[in-house]
This record gives structure tokens, sequence and C-alpha cells, in this order.
């Protein structure tokens, strides 16, 4: 005697289930946003929002009686959670969506050659003109700065953490190193204007502060280490241990084994720490403000005079009343998001090409 579920029928000796057709899913969406429009628009209660949310709940609903009655309780159960795992999806998107959109709908109105070769020296409240390019070169030497001063010191660190790291001195390591992760970014400026720029950079300049490009890296500096080091650490504990013993056993060296086998195997989870810090240093404004001074003008050396960055220009702009302002700070922004974009997509493409994945 065989015993089959209420949902479920025999037909020419096979086991069928009877299932709902690929139409219902778009009917009970259409009815539900039909629903939900005549409820809120027809009784004024609310805009376009108020009906995106009830038509998911109608939505939700009756999909879940259709399905029950056509398919059973248990399919009903698992197209729902389905449902709510695919509509979770939707939400999270939808910021991200929303930021793009916005970032580019604005930011092409100064999208021209004259945003990206010229500054804002000399540029009048009234001009329509200017651009830029200052900005773009202090952020490049700002933050490449700062990556060269970092990405060596965090690796090497988070290395020593997982390889070599025992007792107080790593547990003391690790502590600061969370610590480091939570500070403001205006404590960071604030710590490299009293450190760096009021009292070492006078012995060198006739007593006077040096405000500089290299003073803003020192800052980003200081944001960027905790993160590749945090991030770093934990790419590098999830390398599987029988790589390490079987270069071991194979009397490989414990420096060789971490250079060519423990690295490689952990590198895309380590690009993608160091371009978040990356990303973090490109987007920050108060420390540059603080140790750079920012600038109109085009400064190639960042290591003497104020000099500028994408970020500050951002805030530059956005905080003038000229008519023309917005239009640059939305440009500058997209740029930055672009930039940004770009060198994550390069690392990206650098760290497949490791020798354990060819």
């Amino acid at each position: 005697m065989t015993l089959l579920a209420p949902e479920q029928d025999v037909k020419a000796g096979s086991l069928h289930t009877r299932r709902l057709p690929a139409w219902a899913a778009i009917a009970t969406a259409v009815a539900a946003l039909a629903l939900s429009a005549v409820l809120v628009l027809g009784t004024g209660i609310g805009n376009w929002v108020l009906v995106i949310v009830l038509s998911a709940v109608f939505y939700l609903i009756g999909f879940f009686v259709a399905a029950n009655a056509v398919e059973g309780v248990r399919s009903a159960r698992n197209r729902t959670w389905s449902a709510l795992i695919h509509a979770a999806c939707v939400l999270a998107i939808l910021p991200l969506a929303s930021v793009v959109w916005t970032l580019v709908s604005n930011g092409v109105n100064r999208l021209d050659a004259d945003f990206f070769l010229t500054s804002m020296n000399n540029i009048g409240a009234r001009d329509p003109n200017g651009g830029a390019y200052h900005a773009i070169v202090g952020t490049l030497e700002q933050v490449g700065i700062a990556a060269l001063l970092t990405i060596p010191l965090g690796v090497l660190g988070a290395i020593y953490l997982v390889e070599y790291g025992r007792g107080r001195l790593a547990l003391a390591i690790r502590f600061f190193v969370d610590v480091m992760t939570g500070i403001p970014s205006i404590v960071a400026g604030l710590f490299v204007l009293a450190f760096w720029v009021l009292i070492v950079t006078p012995i060198f300049n006739d007593g006077r502060p040096g405000y500089s490009g290299f003073a803003a890296a020192l800052a980003l500096s200081v944001l960027m280490l905790p993160t590749i080091v945090r991030s770093t650490e934990e790419m590098l504990r999830l390398v599987p241990a029988p790589l390490r013993e079987g270069a071991y056993a194979l009397g490989v060296p414990k420096w060789k084994t971490i250079l060519r086998i423990v690295i490689p195997t952990a590198l895309p989870g380590i690009v993608t720490g160091i371009m978040l810090a990356i990303a973090r240093a490109a987007g920050e404004t108060a420390p540059v403000l603080l140790v750079a001074g920012g600038t109109a003008a085009i400064n190639f050396n960042p290591f003497e005079n104020n000099q500028s960055s994408l970020a500050l220009f951002v805030f530059s702009q956005a905080t003038e009343s000229t008519r023309f302002s917005p239009d640059r700070a939305w440009t500058a922004a997209l740029t930055l998001v672009a930039l940004v974009l770009i060198l994550t997509i390069g690392a990206k493409l650098i760290a497949r090409r490791n020798r354990l994945t060819r």
C-alpha cells in the first residue's frame, strides 16, 4: 500500500506534482499592484511608496493562498520564503542603484574635457568653467603614498600575527589594531596635525608649519592600516592548514611556504581588503582639510604647500552658493566613484593571476 501526500496524484503509474502555471506569479503581482493602487491612490492615504509596500504584502498573501490551494502547504511555504528572500535582495540593491542613478544623472552635466584638464585657479563665482584637475592629482598622490606606506606594513603585520605571533605582543598588536579601526577620521587628522605638521615640519621649514599632501597621506595611512591588517589576517587564517603541512613535509622553509603558498592562496581576499581601505581613504575629507589645507591651484609636489583632493573638492563646491558649484560637486563625486571602481577592477584582475589558480 502506497501513501501519497494530499497534493500529489498518480497518473499512468508515475508520481506527478501539481504545479502553478508560470503566469500565476505575474498575474498575482499585477492584481496586488492594482488592488494597492485602488486602495491607496483612490482614498488618498499615501503615494506610490505605500502602493509598492502594500502590493508586496498583497502579493505574498495571494501567492501563498494560490500555491497552498494547488501545490499544498509545504510548497506554498517554500514559495513564500523564496519570494521574501528575493524581496530582501531587491531591497538591498535599491539604495545602491539609487546612489548610482543619482550620481550619473547629476554628474554628467560637467562631464567634459574642461573639467578634467583645468583647475579652479582664478575661477570666479560667475564663471561656469573650472574643473577638478588639481583635486584628481591630489587624490592620486595622497592615496598612492598612503598605499605605499600601509600595504607592506599591514600585510607584514598580518603575516606576523597569523604565522609567528604568540603571547602578549600579538595580543597587544591585535588590541591596538581593533582600537584604531574605530577611531574617527578627524582624530587621525588631528594626530598628524599635532605631531607632523606642528612639531616635525617646522624643524625643516624655518619654524613654519608644513601643510602638504604628504601630511594628508600620513593621516590616510592611519585610517588604512587597521583595515588592511584585519582583513589580511582573516584571509590568511582561511588558508587550509594541509597546504602549509604539505609544503613543510616536502622540506620547504616556512618563509618560502608563506611567500609561495599562503599569500597566493589568500591574495584575492587580501586585495579586496586593500581596496576597501583605499576606497575609504579616497573619500575622506576632514584629514585632508586639516593637514593639507586645500587649494584651487595645481600642485604636483606632495611634500610642499597646500594640496586638494576630490573629496575636499566635493565638500568645497557643495558648500558654495554659486549656481555652477553643484554641477562641479556632482561630477567630482562621480569621478571619485569611477576612479575607485577602476582601481578595484584592475586590482581584482591582477589578483586573479596568481600561480595557484593558473
